[in-house]
Formats: C-alpha cells, sequence, structure tokens
C-alpha cells in the first residue's frame, strides 16, 4: 500500500525566529484531500553533562507554555549551517559554564512528527572544565549539579517531565 501523501498547496501562515506554522493542502493515497497543519523547526540538540561518574548537570528554567518551572538537560536551537558537536559545545556553556573534554552521540528523535519536523540529536559530555556561563538574555536558567541516580528518581516521582530528559536518562540507564 502506498503510504505518502503530496503536497497540493503549501501555505505559510506565519514567519517566526524559531519556528513557522504551515497549512498545507494534500493528497492523499486514496486519492482524497487533506489538511496537514504542522511546525517547521531547525533541529535542536540536548546533552547529558557528567560531572563525574555519578553526578550530572541539570538546569532549571521557567516554561512558558506550560507555566511551570522545569528540569531539564541543557539543550537549544541548531544555527543554520552549525555543526552538531560545536552546538552541543556552545549550548553546555551557555546554560551550564561548563566545557566538555569528551562528547559522545547517545540518540536522534523526532519529538512530536504529528505537527513538527523538529529533530532532536541528544549527546552525553565528560571530563568537564569550568567555564564562564553566558546564557541568552532572555534566558533565566539556573544550574542544578545531582547524582544521576536522584535526576531517575525525579522522573519516577513527576519532578522531570520534559521529554527530551526523560527518554536521554532513561535510555542512558539502559546502556549501563
Amino acid at each position: 500500500m502506498k503510504l505518502k501523501e503530496e503536497v497540493s498547496k503549501k501555505r505559510r501562515l506565519y514567519k517566526g525566529r524559531t519556528i513557522d506554522f504551515y497549512a498545507d493542502s494534500i493528497k492523499l493515497p486514496n486519492g482524497n484531500t487533506a489538511l496537514r497543519e504542522y511546525i517547521t523547526h531547525p533541529g535542536a540538540v540536548s546533552v547529558i553533562p557528567f560531572l563525574n561518574k555519578k553526578e550530572i548537570v541539570l538546569v532549571r528554567q521557567y516554561r512558558y507554555p506550560v507555566g511551570k518551572t522545569t528540569y531539564e538537560l541543557p539543550a537549544g536551537k541548531i544555527d543554520a549551517g552549525e555543526n552538531l558537536i560545536k552546538c552541543v559545545r556552545r549550548e553546555l556553556m551557555e546554560e551550564t559554564g561548563f566545557r566538555a573534554g569528551r562528547i559522545r552521540k547517545l540518540i536522534s528523535y523526532w519529538p512530536s512528527p504529528a505537527f513538527s519536523n523538529e529533530i532532536l540529536h541528544i549527546y552525553t559530555a565528560y571530563d568537564l572544565a569550568p567555564v564562564k556561563s553566558c546564557p541568552d538574555e532572555d534566558e533565566f536558567i539556573e544550574k542544578i549539579i545531582l547524582p544521576f541516580n536522584k535526576a531517575l528518581q525525579w522522573i519516577y516521582e513527576g519532578r522531570i517531565l520534559d521529554s527530551k530528559t526523560l527518554i536521554a536518562l532513561l535510555l542512558y540507564r539502559d546502556l549501563l
């Protein structure tokens, strides 16, 4: 069975600084038409920064869309043409004030492929050295250092709800 959908008419409704909103008319595999509403995004990176074998660094920040302060792994948008490792290094420094000696790829995934083309690349970072943090001017972030096992406990207590953080920490735990 053919599953691919074909664009009949592409329509951008909004162009933002980071994301664009579209409502495209598409032709379904059976010949009927439908509307597909979605967001385009340049992609992002995230990283589990290991201070040592037992401790990691998370960030605490307020997330306006959910109206809550969250605990998350450091992460950020990939700039146009930016190398993924360079982006990991930049985000780690900006958000935590650490530079990594070693970085390794963990996984890439689509957080919400039903309505966005965003892809998220998750890494691990080791051999951290302190540097000056420099968050974006609209980011207010608190660095949190805690044992890896405590972060796992926070998942089960409902204190960590962010998908990239959940996926990264649980996947890393399962790889041990």
